[in-house]
């Protein structure tokens, strides 16, 4: 199966460096970085997933205490919260 997508150029770079520097400098390559890439990337998301206990209803109400505006302002609110959280708990 293939799968294409558009990644930052320098990202692109620095992938494929690496992926030639453990898997060598030959045909699939790329292939088998991106495969152990993507799977290191479910499980981490998995992880996650099920590590969070709790209500969920509390969790959003504490992400949107203080706000008072209307549906769509509060949509965009909650939209870079939620975005800045999953970025901050982003592995390095």
């Amino acid at each position: 199966m293939s799968l294409r997508l558009q990644i930052d150029e320098k990202l692109e770079r620095t992938f494929r460096e690496l992926a030639m520097k453990k898997f060598g400098f030959m045909k699939g390559s790329l292939s088998l970085a991106a495969e152990e890439a993507i799977l290191n990337w479910i499980a981490t998301v998995e992880k996650g997933r099920l590590a969070f206990e709790g209500d969920p209803v509390e969790a959003i109400d504490g992400l949107l205490a203080g706000i008072g505006e209307g549906s769509v302002g509060l949509q965009h609110k909650i939209g870079k919260a939620w975005s800045k959280r999953v970025l901050d708990d982003a592995p390095a």
